[in-house]
């Protein structure tokens, strides 16, 4: 369908009847009573009662009229009805026609019925040549259920298509869409909207400024930026499509997802939605950003998945493949990740390596417990180990099968190391000189912080302990088996959270 629909409406309304049709005789079907008035010329006749005139196959109703056999134009007045063909039909209190343009001028309590589409309005022009009616101000349109009202409005009957302008309402049982310019077809009861639409129901509201919406399926497609609400969350994309009855949609280009309950935005180039599943995803650029007035987490992966329950509450969010995410306080790389609601905790798994200040965090599997966004705990399952850089030379370390690590104002403040505790530590006075490297072993652990760095170890359980000065450590045991410096993967700022690591 044509931008250009309204102009080519205009055309259709007003083109010379010259051009489309030979001039026909209007003939009088029937009448009680007949006469000329003298009053009104030589050429007019006065027909009263049952009236019944005819123009090639229209037939017009009415209870009286005024012919002018010369110019073929007559005035018909009191219940006048237009037959056009076998499924339209047009009814009003008076009639203007000219039998040359075939146009019909229609005043007060205007109907047009055409199969189980009713117009009614209060002035209408009809072209029978065209085959086109107009209604400037103030029109109302229902098909069963639905119902459309305008300022402004045409309809083209030979194929069922009305243009709509200003103020269109469109009423359903189940959802209410008001536009600027719609166009909407009887027959196949799709709507087409050209300018700002809003389609809302009890679930959510849809928005765009250009698309189609089909009545009868309830799928809609919008474009140019369209955007779907509901009372917790906004989708808006470059393109999208939704249909109401099976709760799917997809959305294209600049797709963003917005959660104010949960403050967590996720966006990327395409994603999809089965809202009866509770499910989502979106690919290509992905990114979720967990947002307060505080410090925003910035995540990247392959694709972001979003889980929610039938109320339309976030429940969980996945991310897989290539995950890397930046905070000021805390940065992460890992092969997947996901964010449970409920307990607030991030789970980072496959590969996955942590770091917080100037400590690097890896395990088989890591835990991340927030509340209200901040960093509480951490629990790293199997193969833990902590590094950092000495504050001159070497790397202060921590090793055991697992560890449970604890915040204080966002930042590692203590470190529970349960089984075959390790540590490799870097002895120094308070003016940087080495005092020795200590090297010890035992059961469990705990390691106090102080500005990111050991300042403390307490052990636990069979202690095993022994200082070093640096000239006599063996080499073998300057690093912990499993040692590795991960520092050259570490996200540095929210944009690097895309940089391809494999690629390097």
């Amino acid at each position: 369908m044509k931008h250009y629909l309204f102009f080519g409406f205009l055309c259709l309304l007003f083109i010379s009847p010259a051009v489309l049709a030979q001039k026909t005789v209007i003939h009088i079907e029937r009448a009680k009573r007949a006469n000329y008035d003298a009053r009104l010329g030589k050429d007019v006749q006065r027909l009263v009662g049952d009236v019944i005139l005819r123009q090639d196959s229209t037939l017009f109703y009415c209870d009286s009229a005024y012919l002018n056999e010369k110019t073929r134009n007559f005035d018909a007045f009191g219940s006048v009805h237009i037959n056009v063909n076998d499924s339209m039909d047009i009814y009003s209190d008076r009639l203007i026609y000219n039998g040359d343009t075939r146009i019909a001028e229609l005043f007060d309590n205007v109907k047009l019925i055409d199969d189980s589409t009713v117009l009614e309005t209060q002035y209408l022009l009809y072209n029978r040549i065209t085959k086109l009616a107009h209604y400037p101000n103030n029109g109302r349109i229902t098909q069963g259920e639905k119902v459309l009202t305008s300022v402004k409005g045409y309809y083209q009957s030979d194929i069922k298509e009305f243009y709509f302008r200003k103020e269109v309402v469109l009423l359903t049982p189940d959802y209410e869409t008001y536009s600027d310019t719609l166009v909407y077809n009887s027959k196949s009861q799709i709507a087409w909207f050209y300018g700002p639409t809003v389609i809302r129901s009890d679930e959510n509201t849809l928005y765009g400024a250009y698309g189609w919406y089909n009545t009868l399926t309830d799928q809609a497609y919008l474009t140019k930026r369209p955007s779907i609400y509901t009372m917790e969350q906004m989708v808006y994309a470059d393109t999208m499509f939704y249909d109401r009855n099976t709760g799917f949609g997809r959305a294209g280009g600049h797709v963003e997802v917005v959660d104010t309950n949960y403050q967590v935005i996720v966006k990327g180039a395409f994603g999809q939605l089965w809202e009866h599943e509770g499910k989502s995803y979106v690919t290509d650029s992905a990114m979720a950003v967990s947002y307060d007035s505080g410090d925003s987490l910035y995540m990247h992966a392959d694709t972001l998945f979003l889980y929610f329950d039938k109320e339309r509450e976030a429940k969980k969010m996945e991310a897989y493949y290539g995950v890397r995410f930046f905070r000021t306080d805390l940065q992460g790389v890992c092969d997947s990740l996901s964010y449970l609601m409920s307990d607030s905790t991030i789970r980072m798994y496959r590969d996955p390596v942590l770091w917080s200040d100037q400590n690097q965090l890896t395990a088989d599997s890591i835990h991340i417990m927030m509340t209200n966004k901040a960093l509480d705990s951490l629990v790293m399952y199997n193969n833990a180990f902590i590094v950092s850089r000495d504050s001159i030379k070497g790397f202060n370390q921590i090793k055991g099968k697992d560890m449970i690590g604890y915040f204080e104002e966002n930042e590692l403040d203590r470190i529970a190391v349960e089984g075959n505790a390790q540590t490799v530590y870097w002895v120094r006075e308070e003016d940087k000189n080495l005092i020795g490297i200590n090297l010890a072993k035992a059961s469990r652990m705990l390691i106090k912080l102080l500005e990111s760095q050991i300042n403390e170890i307490i052990y636990r359980s069979s202690p095993n302990e022994v200082m070093y000065p640096e000239k006599d450590l063996p080499p073998s045991e300057e690093k912990l088996k499993g040692f590795k410096w991960l520092d050259a993967l570490r996200p540095t700022d929210k944009m690097d959270i895309y940089r391809d690591v494999h690629k390097e």
